[in-house]
């Protein structure tokens, strides 16, 4: 056996089988100019012209603080090459997924199956995403080298009912005033100028903005509707979620409705502590709670029409319970520009596929050219929490470009109820969880 072994330690079958290994990675990136580095892997195994390892000893040992420097450089470039290509590591702050995906759950993200991105900003701190450590605003990236969108081949698309994780599309701009809120939001209720003079903001490219993590409930060519808080998509109600989550008021006689219980039905306190904004119940919750001999009355929280919703147009009238029906652009498609529609495009059109549009005297001009129609550059995807009564999601910012498709939620690996102290705060139950 060890007769075996010792053939890999001849120096022209490790620059073979690493040369091998680096073909295949070019052939994925599909960028023949990456064939250059054959030449790197030449020098570290065969001519050794080069010191790569400048910190290790003549006799290509790392002793003593060089060790440490040898094993934190290893780590990091596997690392790094792991978070960009494979796996990353994400924790959910907010509720919006609930019961599906709880605060305080830690995932690792999967972005084979959809393909990994090629990042538009590449030069960045190692192992964080927008800002460095123990700062709210310094950028932890540099914009010398910017790329195009290019993405990686993948195992397959984004589905409907696929829970994804992807860049948050108006985090482009971020006030540093409220790093977790909308600037766009901001700049419509306070104006645009308001906005700009009175809070400072930073503009983040495509990879850098924040992530969020939603179910697409619709995909490219698709048409949405929801009717009473049911999504139908092309006019096919959307398939049961278990762990969906309405808000219901709740009435009961003189005996209150116990601890005991909102813990067995994992309630958490924080919500429970407002009733009157409503409880937010799974159907098999809903189910418990109106079979209870002390609740006299349950029903569903209902909305009013709200402006602030996606394309933010009065002229629609709608709520969270009953909006739409909304189309969902597909790469390729041409369709007819109206006055009347633009609102549902206009940001597609102007940011995400970087063109320049004007209206002007009633008119449309995209690039300088009047035109009465746009064919899309992109997919898109519309997604919505599970907790649909307590998610900012599509409904409130519109479509996901797919360049801001970052990868699909594998396993839970870790999960703290933030409510509780250690060691009562582990879910053990949830520990290494399939997401579906």
């Amino acid at each position: 056996m060890k007769k075996y072994l010792d053939i890999f330690k001849n120096k022209w079958v490790k620059f073979g089988i690493v040369s091998v290994l680096y073909i295949l990675f070019v052939i994925w990136l599909r960028s023949p100019l990456w064939l250059l580095g054959l030449a790197v892997v030449y020098d570290i195994y065969i001519s050794k012209k080069i010191k790569w390892a400048f910190w290790k000893d003549k006799n290509g040992e790392a002793k003593g603080w060089r060790s440490w420097v040898d094993a934190i450089i290893f780590a990091v470039v596997v690392v790094t090459f792991i978070r960009m290509f494979f796996f990353e590591a994400f924790t959910i702050p907010t509720g919006s997924m609930e019961k599906s995906l709880l605060i305080g759950d830690y995932l690792f993200v999967d972005k084979i199956t959809y393909g990994p991105k090629i990042p538009n900003t590449p030069l960045s701190f190692p192992l964080v995403h927008n800002v460095l450590p123990l700062t709210q605003i310094t950028k932890s990236y540099l914009e010398w080298i910017k790329l195009d969108y290019k993405r990686l081949a993948g195992l397959r698309t984004v589905k409907r009912d696929d829970v994804v994780v992807f860049n948050f599309p108006h985090g482009d701009t971020v006030l540093i005033a409220d790093p977790t809120g909308d600037f766009y939001d901001w700049r419509r209720n306070s104006g645009k100028n308001y906005t700009l003079k009175k809070t400072e903001y930073v503009v983040r490219p495509v990879d850098k903005k924040d992530h969020y993590v939603k179910r697409c409930v619709a995909i490219h060519g698709d048409t949405l509707q929801i009717i009473d808080g049911d999504v139908y998509v092309n006019g096919n109600k959307q398939q049961d979620i278990p762990q969906k989550q309405y808000r219901y008021r709740l009435q009961t006689d003189s005996r209150p409705i116990t601890n005991k219980i909102w813990n067995d039905m994992n309630i958490s306190i924080s919500d429970r502590q407002n009733p009157f904004a409503g409880i937010p119940l799974t159907y098999e919750n809903f189910e418990k709670i109106s079979s209870m001999q002390n609740v006299i009355n349950i029903e569903r929280v209902k909305y009013s029409p709200d402006p602030s919703l996606f394309p933010f147009d009065n002229r629609h009238n709608w709520d969270i319970d009953n909006y739409g029906p909304v189309w969902i652009p597909e790469k390729g498609v041409e369709i007819k520009l109206t006055l009347a529609n633009l609102p549902f495009y206009s940001r597609i059109i102007d940011i995400y596929e970087n063109n320049d549009l004007m209206v002007k005297d009633g008119e449309i001009f995209i690039n300088g050219e009047k035109t009465d129609s746009y064919t899309f550059k992109m997919n898109y995807y519309w997604m919505m929490g599970d907790n649909r009564h307590n998610s900012l999601d599509s409904r409130y910012w519109g479509y996901v470009p797919e360049d801001h498709v970052v990868g699909r939620p594998a396993i839970i690996w870790f999960s703290t109820d933030p409510e509780k102290s250690f060691p009562k705060n582990i879910r053990w139950n949830r520990l290494f969880k399939r997401i579906k």
